[in-house]
């Protein structure tokens, strides 16, 4: 199998796209952590989902925005497994709103789950990977990071700040034998999503050419392509998964 012997560690793992991935990569034979921060039993769940299909895991709950957490919490499993061949930044929050309206702490707690989750978590694994001359890193950004979006001004500059850290990124860890990608999903059926006006919706549906929004095995299928030996020669890329919605 594809991930045979290999550790996935996927971030904000209990649900939506991030739970798709565990289960994709567990069914192609990685041992995945399935990170979570507050909801144990949704991780727990699919775990068992995951074992009851033949794959193997463990939960792991850190807060992705608290530093010291997470290089604890990763440290300690890296001693006690042999590294992360793979790494799924996914862990991701909203709090929307417009920006006259917006109070500080709405914009500082989603850039410090956003894309400082991101730093501490790729700093968790970096010298293991490096260590090991191998590594797979994979940022989940998003379609307004790219096209924007009104109401989500701290959301759309946290996401556009991930292209940046997966470019450079890739850059500096390139000779190490670890390629760092991005993918950045339209509008797919999330607990996000979700919450969004449906005249909103409707609105983003008319500049879908595909005419549907995205399904988290849709977004799946990419971060697993791009964890695999397949995507040897694939690093800092932004890859739109989005229905044709940003060109």
């Amino acid at each position: 199998m594809e991930f045979e012997n290999q550790v996935a560690l996927i971030t904000g793992a209990s649900r939506g796209i991030g739970r798709e991935v565990a289960m994709d990569l567990a069914s192609q034979g990685a041992f995945v952590v399935i990170n979570y921060t507050n909801s144990e039993d949704a991780a727990k769940q699919t775990l068992s989902e995951i074992e009851k299909a033949g794959g193997k895991g463990t939960t792991l709950q850190f807060d992705v925005s608290n530093f010291d957490d997470v290089q604890n919490k990763v440290t300690d499993f890296i001693k006690n497994h042999n590294g992360i061949d793979v790494l799924v930044n996914n862990a991701g929050i909203t709090r929307d709103g417009l920006f006259l309206r917006m109070d500080e702490r709405d914009w500082d707690r989603v850039f410090e789950v956003n894309i400082k989750g991101v730093f501490n978590c790729t700093k968790a694994v970096a010298r293991s990977m490096i260590k090991q001359k191998y590594g797979r890193i994979i940022n989940i950004s998003s379609v307004v990071g790219e096209m924007g979006n009104a109401g989500q001004i701290n959301y759309a500059s946290a996401k556009s700040a991930i292209m940046g850290f997966t470019k450079s990124s890739a850059k500096e860890f390139g000779s190490r034998g670890i390629t760092v990608n991005a993918v950045s999903p339209g509008f797919v059926d999330t607990d996000i999503t979700k919450d969004l006006p449906q005249k909103t919706k409707e609105k983003y549906m008319e500049g879908v050419p595909l005419k549907r929004f995205g399904t988290t095995k849709d977004i799946s299928n990419v971060v697993t392509f791009l964890a695999s030996k397949k995507a040897s020669y694939i690093t800092g890329e932004v890859i739109r998964v989005n229905g044709g919605l940003y060109m």
